[in-house]
């Protein structure tokens, strides 16, 4: 049996897929499969992909557009691993990644998914900075935990057990909110057994993925889904803390819209990154050996 399974779903990811693929390739921990599962690209992503030669790389291609969270939860069905890894197309991973989050799930057997920190990144490949869970020992989250945010959980940096994705599948109609629904729905069953890395083994192309208008979706998104869904399992005093809160972040993102001030958007998602100066030159260093290697 493959110990692990790592997804990558891809649509049109551009010119940094490439390097994401070769980033996995780059592990240290070997015995994995790669599972590159196209959504119906129109660029040469799909070319790229098939490019490699390497007998642990499996890519998938129907030729339609069906979205992630269903592409998610093909990527459940089609993984023979033990553990099943997921990285976005356009982002690298530290060569270390896999044999941390395989040796922690190895090790801790009431935990069923395990997260890192993460690297945010330019475009140019210059590190802005870095978060680390904030949470620093295995826990079960709360229903309240997961509706307001508080699950510190990065979604693309999940390791998870294959029986836990099992028992644990995507709402496809969960659009930009899929991770959300996801640990909501698994802690209403009491089956959220999280534990915490606290190293950046990902290095998140954060520049690339911010923009008011999908900021603006995915808020409305969120507050849609717990107030049709969710609203009966909180008190009154949260659901109302839950409306405030999500319509004041609406607010707040429509300004900066308004006002062309998508730099501030950057740095409210960045408000917790840590600045420390020997980490990032350490992190900018492993972020420059990374493409030297696969240059």
């Amino acid at each position: 049996m493959i110990k692990v399974s790592i997804g990558i779903p891809f649509f049109n990811p551009g010119d940094y897929f490439k390097a994401s693929i070769e980033s996995v390739l780059s592990q240290t921990y070997s015995d994995f499969e790669l599972i590159l599962l196209d959504d119906g690209s129109t660029d040469d992503s799909l070319s790229v992909a098939r490019s490699f030669k390497d007998s642990r790389i499996k890519v998938i291609s129907d030729g339609e557009n069906k979205g992630l969270p269903y592409r998610l939860n093909q990527l459940i069905d089609v993984s023979q691993g033990e553990y099943m890894a997921r990285m976005d197309a356009d982002d690298l991973i530290s060569s270390t990644r896999i044999a941390k989050q395989v040796h922690y799930l190895d090790s801790q057997h009431k935990i069923d998914l395990v997260t890192t920190g993460l690297c945010s990144i330019t475009n140019e490949n210059v590190v802005i900075g870095y978060r680390n869970p904030r949470k620093n020992s295995a826990d079960n989250i709360s229903l309240e935990d997961t509706i307001f945010g508080k699950a510190d959980i990065a979604h693309a940096t999940i390791m998870a057990r294959q029986s836990w994705y099992q028992r644990n599948r995507y709402n496809e109609q969960a659009k930009l909110m899929e991770d959300y629904q996801l640990w909501i729905d698994a802690a209403l069953k009491n089956d959220l057994n999280v534990g915490y890395i606290s190293a950046p083994l990902y290095f998140y192309r954060e520049e690339s993925s911010v923009s008011s208008e999908k900021a603006i979706n995915a808020y409305k998104n969120q507050f849609s889904i717990v107030s049709s869904q969710y609203f009966s399992y909180l008190s009154l005093f949260n659901k109302i803390k839950f409306s405030v809160f999500s319509f004041f972040k609406i607010g707040i993102v429509f300004s900066l819209n308004i006002f062309k001030n998508s730099n501030r958007l950057l740095s409210l998602r960045n408000k917790n990154t840590k600045q420390d100066q020997s980490e990032i030159i350490e992190l900018q260093h492993e972020l420059d050996q990374l493409r030297q290697n696969n240059e």
